[in-house]
């Protein structure tokens, strides 16, 4: 029986919490641990998002209390606040976050305690409990949020019709974050709503500080932040609903009307602007069509993802390219909850394929899935055989395709082989970059 995961697409908990931290407005992470658990995040973590390693407190100029052995024999709470002191001194900040470690959990320190002597109004501090034994990046990620919504965002605001949060896209984690967020804040504002995404461009602490004015909590995920939004609900009686992410036409178009629905939204103002999204499109993809007709561009394909990419990518490529996704693979392991609702997923896909879908953590197990799927004599080129084929997935995944003779784009992290700014995948827009990166890769070599 393995006891290992063996090349993960994800960290632990404390790496998920520092790159939500780090994407906030105006916040700084200070991490209540060893010196070299921000050393690993810079480049393991943050490599794998597209080359995104630098930043304002981010990559290796993040505040750490850098704990020793003597903080581990006599406890790490004093030097904590030795480093929140000097951090005020030195990183101008709204918001500082103390996001603590397997060491500092480990010995008992209590951080809420220590950090109760220097919060101010002018400059707030909160903890989140993050220790790496917790859970993977995505729990940390839920931690922050949780922490936020507890600690920082005021109670008993009067509800402003309209206004809506969302998440549930985790920075760095989804390499495409910046772009998401903003293509879908866009399109929700479109409705005559105001959003609040948290991480975005336009967004602030004092919106965040505000949030629980809000009549709407929409999560992009069947997974990740739920158990916040359930805190937020709990704390300040906003309801919410999950979405799977948006990808092309089909998923964007269910995404515009279910939010149309849970806010009762005109159907003449989400159709007529369903409506002229796709027109416009096919009008671009139109032009397309003869090259991918002509040079017969349809393909079988394995998709690798976590729980927010492996749904969406499939459900793209089956219901608005045509293609034949034969194999779909989860790299996170969610609660048996979560896991039941994403695999019902796709058991209900408009072009009626059924996919073979698994949670996988082990990359080199995936050859093995898709063995299992397409049993097929190994070097035949045209009986029976899994081609031609694409391989959708991280960076991970180049070595599976290059064994099957499958084409291959990275989109799920980690993703070290392109560098990524404000590129999207969600939405109308997002679905013909993704067309034009799928296909690209198909004719590069010409």
């Amino acid at each position: 029986m393995r006891n290992f995961i063996e090349r993960p697409r994800y960290s632990c908990a404390l790496g998920g919490a520092l790159a939500t931290a780090g994407a906030l407005p105006d916040t700084i992470p200070i991490m209540h641990a060893a010196s070299g658990c921000a050393g690993n995040f810079a480049w393991a973590q943050s490599g794998g998002s597209g080359l995104q390693v630098g930043g304002y407190c981010g990559g290796l100029t993040v505040p750490g209390s850098n704990v020793q052995e003597s903080e581990v024999v006599f406890g790490g709470a004093e030097r904590l606040q030795e480093q929140i002191r000097s951090t005020f001194e030195v990183m101008d900040g709204k918001l500082y976050l103390v996001l603590t470690s397997c060491v500092t959990e480990m010995i008992g320190d209590d951080v809420r305690a220590a950090i109760a002597e220097l919060t101010s109004p002018e400059r707030p501090v909160i903890a989140a409990e993050t220790a790496g034994f917790r859970g993977n990046s995505y729990f940390g990620y839920d931690a922050v949020l949780q922490s936020l919504f507890r600690d920082f965002v005021e109670k008993g605001g009067t509800k402003v019709k309209n206004r809506v949060n969302l998440w549930g896209i985790a920075p760095t984690f989804d390499v495409f974050w910046r772009g998401n967020i903003e293509v879908l804040s866009s399109l929700l504002s479109r409705l005559g709503l105001e959003v609040n995404t948290f991480f975005g461009s336009s967004d602030s602490l004092d919106r965040i500080r505000t949030s629980s004015s809000a009549v709407l909590n929409i999560i992009v995920s069947d997974v990740y932040g739920v158990e916040a939004a359930r805190l937020f609900e709990e704390e300040h009686a906003t309801p919410f609903i999950t979405l799977p992410l948006p990808i092309g036409p089909s998923g964007t178009d269910s995404f515009l009307r279910k939010v149309g629905e849970a806010l009762s939204i005109r159907d003449s103002l989400v159709s007529g602007i369903i409506e002229r999204e796709n027109a416009d499109y096919y009008r671009y993809l139109d032009p397309l069509t003869d090259a991918y007709n002509d040079f017969d561009m349809q393909r079988y394909a394995v998709v690798v993802g976590d729980c927010n990419y492996a749904y969406g990518l499939t459900r793209f490529l089956s219901d608005d390219l045509g293609w034949i996704p034969e194999l779909a693979v989860c790299t996170d392991e969610p609660k048996a909850e979560f896991a039941t609702i994403l695999a019902e997923r796709f058991t209900t896909l408009e072009s009626g394929l059924r996919p073979a879908f698994v949670f996988e953590t082990d990359t080199s197990e995936i050859v093995r899935h898709l063995s299992e799927r397409w049993p097929g004599p190994s070097g035949q080129r045209y009986y029976n055989a899994f081609s031609p084929a694409f391989v959708v997935g991280s960076s991970l995944d180049r070595d599976l395709a290059a064994s099957i003779g499958a084409a291959h784009l990275s989109v799920s992290f980690p993703v070290v082989n392109r560098a990524v700014l404000d590129r999207s995948y969600a939405g109308y827009r997002g679905g013909l970059h993704l067309v034009e990166d799928l296909l690209g890769a198909i004719v590069g070599g010409r």
